[in-house]
């Protein structure tokens, strides 16, 4: 039996090496090329949503020379900036932050705004790794070209708020974005941090699943412009009105805030979409009140200050761990700690000691 002629002859399938090598180097050459600030802020400028992603990823890297760059497309973009809603969400794991949110980015949309959703993912203590997957769970969203999402691990931050999303802020309004809305991790620690760079701070909540009780807590409490008791839909409903009148009693027990606006407790379907109308309508009532009465410009200066103080915190930490003589004597000193021949306060004061002479 004679053997059936090869219609894939090697001389043609076969990709000469020389040739390969050519495309890889091409290849590199291109990824490697470095776009100037300036490019990337007219891109922003431009509403290109590739030039404000790269723009985030410069913000967000940890390089020496990518921080200074990413310092002077700050300074670009700030004089662009200030002009948009800024909206913090949060609420435990589970409570429908990225459905709700979804639900409210939609209505926006429809409404003609422009949205952007800076959405932390909680990273790993351990491996620093972070799941990244709000895009995954905004289907909708993320489809829509007048909406932008940009997830980012949180790392160590407070309240679960990564590093560098004040910053991101800017570029996005320098973007052009009407809404800004940051997501939070929501696992019990403090939301200062993003309760210090939004103008309408909005708490996610359940009914029954003893979410109700958790959420009386001062701080979070005093925090919260509206408290929204999510899923209140089929057999769940009865349970929102209950929760929803406790924290209406809970809220009694508060002064009123400097803003003048007394704290609304409103239910909601995200997944059915009810209610989001009203939400929205409770956030622009807000915006109106605190607009006239001076507090809404007061607020953003005095975020303004945290930022700067922040800032000065984070530099000054990163200054210290990254001073050579620090890193040389940073084992030795928490070895001493560890076997008890000095206390951590000793330890402390002679490793800033050292930090001070550079």
């Amino acid at each position: 039996m004679s053997k059936a002629p090869n219609k894939h002859p090697q001389s043609i399938s076969k990709v000469p090496e020389s040739t390969k090598n050519d495309a890889i180097d091409r290849f590199k050459r291109k990824r490697q090329k470095k776009v100037s600030v300036q490019t990337i802020f007219e891109g922003i400028l431009a509403k290109d949503t590739t030039a404000l992603s790269r723009g985030i990823t410069l913000i967000e890297s940890t390089q020496e020379d990518h921080t200074t760059q990413a310092q002077q497309l700050i300074e670009k973009c700030l004089p662009h900036s200030n002009k948009a809603v800024r909206v913090g969400i949060t609420g435990v794991p589970g409570v429908g932050k990225s459905t709700f949110i979804e639900a409210l980015g939609d209505l926006l949309i429809q409404k003609g705004k422009k949205v952007a959703v800076l959405a932390v993912d909680p990273s790993s203590t351990i491996s620093k790794g972070s799941i990244l997957g709000d895009k995954t769970r905004m289907e909708s969203l993320v489809r829509s070209r007048d909406a932008f999402i940009r997830p980012s691990p949180s790392g160590s931050s407070l309240g679960g708020v990564a590093q560098k999303t004040r910053e991101s802020i800017i570029l996005c309004e320098a973007a052009g974005y009407d809404v800004i809305i940051i997501e939070t991790v929501g696992v019990g620690q403090s939301e200062t941090a993003v309760h210090s760079m939004v103008d309408f701070f909005l708490l996610l909540k359940l009914a029954g699943a003893g979410d109700e009780l958790q959420g009386i807590k001062r701080g979070i409490i005093e925090m919260a412009d509206t408290i929204v008791i999510n899923k209140a839909d089929g057999d769940n409903q009865k349970r929102a009105r209950e929760a929803k009148n406790q924290f209406r009693k809970a809220l009694h027990l508060f002064p009123l805030a400097e803003s003048t606006w007394s704290p609304q407790v409103m239910t909601c379907s995200a997944l059915k979409k009810e209610g989001i109308e009203e939400i929205w309508k409770v956030i622009l009532d807000y915006l109106d009140i605190t607009k006239k009465n001076g507090f809404f410009e007061e607020n953003r200066i005095q975020q303004n200050k945290f930022w700067l103080l922040q800032t000065i915190e984070e530099q000054l930490k990163t200054s210290f761990f990254n001073n050579p003589e620090v890193k040389k004597e940073m084992n030795t000193q928490m070895e001493a700690v560890q076997q008890l021949k000095t206390s951590p306060f000793t330890a402390a004061k002679y490793l800033l000691n050292l930090g001070k002479k550079q």
